[in-house]
């Protein structure tokens, strides 16, 4: 313990530039801190601090054990934390991002019932569709959907992002109902820009992924935008089933090719990488799995239509 308090002694020094202001912080005289100092140097046999009437600074050794011990120090403070952590009961300001219509379809109902059962935690949402930097901006976690770019960041998937084409009764009795993914390319296609290639569809026909050039009356960077004019008859859509889900069970859409989507995305909560989770961090995103699940509400209707072996083979497969 002797040691821990004199690295304690040295570490404020150093922070504070001096020894008056060091002993205020630690609430001791600044006599005993200057003797912690002392002992220490004795201890180790090297001079840590050079001493000036008007200044101290870091002798060469005084800088590598500085860093030696700031490191231990944080490792038993963070130590102390996570125990502390797991006996108390999550608290505290939860940041979260996530993409608009995600976010106002399924998340914002799912905060709701995460604060009533946890009241001790505050909940600030952010909805854009930005790729935002957690650290700089800090959030504590972001909910993002499809494949996930190489990063620090830790990922824990919450749900599967399948995704289907579609289009109105009305439309497909009046156009016809493609049967190939190339008939699309002679179909009014609504576009959504937000991807990386708008005008490429991209399917899995005898195991080979093939690109579709599709065109149509209708660009936009919002899903919810163009799943409303797809239920209105202008034309076919390629929709997450987290925005088509509802008019997928109603029959307001009808969804075909599903054999050909690709797969292997899914909805996923990335959070900063520590070494001990926060508890309100963990418990939210162990709600966010629960809640959503490999088979989520929204793709009931979806998984009613499909084979066994196929459900994994209609996931979205560009980034949202």
């Amino acid at each position: 313990m002797d040691r821990l308090d004199d690295m304690l002694a040295f570490i404020k020094v150093v922070d504070t530039k001096s020894f008056t202001a060091a002993a205020d912080r630690l609430n001791l005289s600044k006599s005993v801190v200057s003797r912690r100092i002392g002992e220490l140097e004795n201890r180790l046999g090297a001079r840590l601090l050079n001493r000036t009437t008007r200044k101290l600074s870091l002798t060469e050794v005084g800088q590598a054990y500085y860093e030696r011990c700031a490191r231990i120090l944080a490792d038993l403070e963070e130590a102390e934390q996570a125990v502390a952590d797991l006996h108390a009961a999550p608290r505290g300001r939860l940041r979260v991002n996530a993409p608009v219509s995600f976010g106002v379809r399924h998340l914002a109902p799912a905060v709701a019932e995460f604060l009533n059962r946890y009241p001790l935690i505050e909940v600030d949402l952010e909805l854009n569709d930005r790729f935002v930097d957690l650290v700089d901006e800090g959030y504590d976690l972001a909910i993002r959907v499809g494949r996930l770019r190489d990063s620090s960041l830790i990922a824990r998937r919450l749900a599967p992002a399948r995704a289907v084409v579609c289009a109105s009764p009305a439309y497909l009795e009046q156009h016809g109902t493609p049967q190939t993914p190339e008939d699309l390319s002679n179909h009014r296609c609504l576009i959504y820009t937000n991807l990386p290639t708008p005008e490429i569809w991209h399917f899995k026909v005898d195991g080979e992924v093939r690109g579709v050039r599709v065109s149509g009356p209708m660009r936009g960077n919002n899903g919810d935008f163009l799943r409303d004019a797809a239920i209105a008859g202008v034309g076919i859509v390629l929709s997450p089933t987290f925005l088509c889900g509802d008019a997928l069970s109603s029959g307001a859409l009808r969804a075909f090719l599903s054999d050909c989507m690709i797969a292997e995305a899914s909805v996923n909560a990335v959070y900063p990488q520590n070494r001990h989770l926060s508890p309100k961090v963990r418990v939210f995103v162990d709600f966010l799995v629960q809640r959503f699940g490999q088979r989520p509400y929204w793709d009931c209707a979806l998984l009613e239509t499909l084979q066994p072996d196929a459900e994994r083979d209609i996931e979205l497969f560009e980034p949202s």
